[in-house]
């Protein structure tokens, strides 16, 4: 027996397609409203794109990206995730050219080689929203309503975490003052650390080991050396926020997980997942066009892992809807297909071709959750009828078939 790879799922239980096509359907409803719209990219691209835009510094290049020589030689891997391959298309159409606001949003399948656990598999699935041409920290702030919105609507609750990377103005000394703590503590941090602090030393602050976690706690802070734009860019963010009765928490080591991002960054944190707690996040990457051969655009966005939020999604009662149609008699089968197919042009509708007794069909219209069971038995055949039954009064009907 071929089984599935390892940390790549099935998608066909019941309670899960439910949950992420419901999923789906809220996140594109709300950043529809937002004025956004839908954009499809590519699975597979050059592995050169992450490289340049997500970083070599990252653990997503340095070690989990699925890469190899496809037949025409290409060096190609499988999308580790979204922004690039936006930023990819959005400068390839020539939109950086044309000038103006674009604003896009996606989902689909990101691909990373890591240890599997729960709610973090090697395919999963992301929804994200990129914005290019607002270089406003207004537009920051309705990525982050547009997050609070989808997880409102879910009924997920979240803790805001905020921070700012600030940019070329202010980044350099910072480095500097960064990279001196870095050294005076060179001999007790993980080799990741040591490498990071060559490539790209604010990454060091992401790091997930413990030790090193406690002995970046006395490391600068960024937050405290912001030149005076990036400063009131961060306090008018925060003030928005609070004028909209969205609460945050401020989070110095946030630098989230990409080379891309500067000025405002942002994590949405549940407290019911365990330690794997972040279920969206973005922020701020004027840079990444510029980086892609492109002309230099203001951008900022957020992506949501949809495994991360499937166990926290608060699903709606299902209502009865719909109609199910069965035969008691084979002589009625097809009567019943035609019916169904007509049905089905304004309502929901299901059908059992096989010839059944009233007992199965009940029991099948009670699983399709259908308000309506429609049967045709030989009775029904004689007179041109149809039984109904409404399985939410429990009302029951028998009408003639040019009436229904």
């Amino acid at each position: 027996m071929i089984n599935s790879l390892r940390g790549m799922n099935d998608l066909l239980e019941k309670d899960e397609y439910k949950r992420f096509t419901y999923f789906i359907d809220i996140a594109n409803s709300v950043a529809q409203r937002y004025g956004f719209h839908y954009i499809e990219t590519p699975l597979l691209e050059e592995t050169a794109l992450f490289k340049r835009s997500v970083g070599e510094s990252s653990d997503i290049v340095g070690k989990e990206m699925y890469q190899f020589i496809d037949k025409g030689e290409n060096d190609v891997c499988l999308r580790p995730e979204g922004t690039a391959g936006v930023v990819r298309a959005f400068i390839q159409k020539k939109l950086d050219r044309a000038g103006g606001i674009h604003r896009f949003f996606y989902h689909g399948p990101m691909f990373r080689y890591e240890r599997p656990q729960k709610g973090r598999l090697r395919e999963f699935h992301q929804f994200g929203v990129e914005s290019f041409g607002v270089e406003s920290v207004y537009e920051d702030v309705i990525m982050i309503m547009m997050v609070a919105d989808i997880l409102k609507e879910l009924g997920i609750g979240y803790r805001l975490q905020l921070n700012s990377l600030g940019d070329s103005n202010c980044m350099p000394q910072y480095r500097e003052n960064l990279v001196s703590f870095i050294e005076s503590v060179e001999d007790e941090i993980c080799e990741d650390c040591k490498r990071r602090k060559e490539t790209n030393p604010i990454r060091v602050l992401d790091c997930k080991n413990e030790k090193c976690q406690a002995l970046y706690q006395n490391a600068p802070k960024l937050i405290n050396a912001l030149c005076d734009s990036c400063q009131s860019d961060f306090n008018k963010l925060k003030s928005i926020l609070e004028k909209n009765n969205i609460a945050y928490e401020i989070d110095t080591n946030l630098v989230r997980g990409l080379d891309y991002y500067s000025k405002t960054a942002f994590e949405f944190v549940s407290d019911d997942i365990g330690s794997q707690s972040a279920i969206a996040g973005g922020g701020r990457y004027d840079r990444l066009v510029e980086f892609l051969d492109g002309r230099p655009t203001p951008a900022v966005g957020f992506a949501m892992g949809i495994e991360r939020l499937m166990e926290l999604i608060v699903m709606p009662e299902e209502s009865r809807e719909g109609y199910y149609f069965g035969a008691m008699d084979e002589e009625a089968v097809e009567i019943i297909i035609a019916m169904t197919q007509k049905k089905r042009k304004t309502q929901k509708a299901t059908c059992e071709y096989r010839a059944r007794n009233l007992k199965a069909h009940l029991k099948n219209a009670d699983k399709a959750n259908a308000r309506y069971c429609c049967i045709i038995g030989s009775n029904e055949l004689e007179h041109n009828t149809i039984w109904i039954k409404d399985l939410i009064n429990k009302s029951e009907e028998t009408i003639s078939i040019k009436e229904f």
